[in-house]
C-alpha cells in the first residue's frame, strides 16, 4: 500500500519497515537507494538505514557527503547525569546512494539544526565540545559531552559529571 500511496502522491516511496515503524509525528523527509541494496531514509526524526533503526538527529556526531557516498558517524551517549551524556564516537557507516537527491542536504540541516548550543572546552590531550540538542519527540534539551579523540578520558568524564552538578534539580 505503501508504494501505490507514494506514486499517487508524488512521494518517494518508503520501506515497509520503516513505515511500520515511524512515530506519529515523525514524516518521511528525503529518500535515496543505497547502491548494494535497500534505502535510506530520512525523517524528522532521524535516518533510518537500510538494515536497522532510526538514528537520531541527536545521536549524530557528523555527517559528510563526497558526492558519491553519506558518510554518518553515529554516537554512543553514556548518561552522566539526569539530562547530561558523555558521548563516543561510533564507527562511521558510508552509503553509497545511487540518486542521492535531497539526502545529503536534509541530513545536514537536520544534524545542525538539532544543535542549539554548542561551547569548545579545552581539556588535557584536546578538548570537547559541550552541546545542547533538541531530541526528537521529545521536550526540552539534551547536555552533551563529546571529547576530541586522544582527549584524556577522565577529564571529559570530570567535565560532563560537573555539568551535571551544575543543573538545576541535581543533588
Amino acid at each position: 500500500m505503501t508504494g501505490l500511496w507514494s506514486r499517487l502522491f508524488g512521494r518517494d516511496p518508503v520501506p515497509d519497515a520503516v513505515a511500520d515503524n515511524l512515530a506519529d509525528e515523525e514524516a518521511v523527509v528525503a529518500t535515496a537507494e543505497v547502491s548494494g541494496g535497500g534505502m535510506l531514509v530520512v525523517t524528522s526524526w532521524g535516518v533510518w538505514p537500510p538494515s536497522g533503526e532510526r538514528i537520531g538527529w541527536h545521536e549524530i556526531a557528523k555527517a559528510a557527503w563526497d558526492k558519491t557516498s553519506l558518510v554518518v558517524t553515529p554516537t554512543v551517549a553514556e548518561q552522566v547525569g539526569p539530562a547530561v551524556e558523555l558521548l563516543t564516537d561510533a564507527r562511521p557507516v558510508r552509503y553509497r546512494l545511487t540518486e542521492p537527491g535531497k539526502v545529503p542536504q536534509a541530513v545536514h540541516e537536520r544534524v545542525t539544526q538539532s544543535i542549539r548550543t554548542r561551547n569548545r572546552r579545552e581539556l588535557p590531550g584536546g578538548g570537547a565540545w559541550v552541546l545542547q540538542r533538541k531530541v526528537p519527540g521529545r521536550d526540552g534539551l539534551v547536555l552533551q559531552v563529546r571529547p576530541d579523540a586522544g582527549t584524556d578520558p577522565v577529564a571529559a568524564r570530570r567535565l560532563a559529571e560537573g555539568l551535571a552538578d551544575r543543573l538545576p534539580g541535581s543533588p
